[in-house]
């Protein structure tokens, strides 16, 4: 039986060596597609950051009525770096966002929102409370260029400020009335 066994072995030593190359030829072209797809992300990656900081600076310059701001790598290495955002107010140098006062800083994330958005537009999309440390100015600039988008994207934003409402075609509402008890209304305006 030692020649069965013998011929028994080499089959199976012949199977497994013909696994252990499929397996070699698998883990090449595994390799290959991960360089491809990662030159890939990083091409369409460079793309994309391009256009938004482009958006991010006309935007910013929009909201804030002049200034700039740019968005800028921490890397080389697109897919693991960091995003730095250098913002200069009108009449003020060029500081990091983390100099900036609070009002500053929620108008240049409105900005950079609105960039990415820009870049890659939904069919409607959730706003909560974006405008809570907004000052009344900044407000009436933050809703018109809301505005401008409001004709591809439909807006659902939560708000406590007057301002803002003023924007919307639908309002809902909870109020508290006198006892305590939670009451829901609606308020639909015409078309302006």
């Amino acid at each position: 039986t030692a020649l069965e066994d013998f011929d028994n072995i080499d089959k199976e030593v012949n199977f497994i060596k013909a696994q252990v190359e499929d397996l070699k030829n698998s883990k090449a072209d595994i390799e290959k597609m991960i360089v491809r797809l990662e030159k890939e992300m990083k091409d369409e990656f460079s793309k994309n950051f391009a256009i938004i900081n482009e958006n991010f600076t006309k935007i910013f310059k929009i909201l804030f009525m002049g200034g700039d701001a740019r968005l800028i790598l921490d890397s080389e290495d697109f897919l693991t770096a960091g995003v730095e955002i250098e913002a200069k107010p009108p009449s003020k140098s060029l500081k990091s966002i983390s100099l900036l006062s609070g009002g500053e800083k929620a108008l240049t994330a409105v900005a950079l929102l609105f960039a990415i958005f820009e870049q890659n537009p939904a069919p409607f999309s959730i706003l909560d409370e974006i405008d809570a440390a907004l000052d009344e100015a900044n407000i009436k600039r933050y809703i018109e260029y809301l505005k401008g988008l409001s004709d591809k994207t439909q807006f659902i934003m939560i708000t406590h400020r007057q301002t803002t409402m003023q924007l919307a075609e639908k309002i809902h509402g909870v109020t508290i009335d006198d006892e305590g008890i939670s009451k829901l209304y609606s308020i639909g305006f015409g078309e302006n």
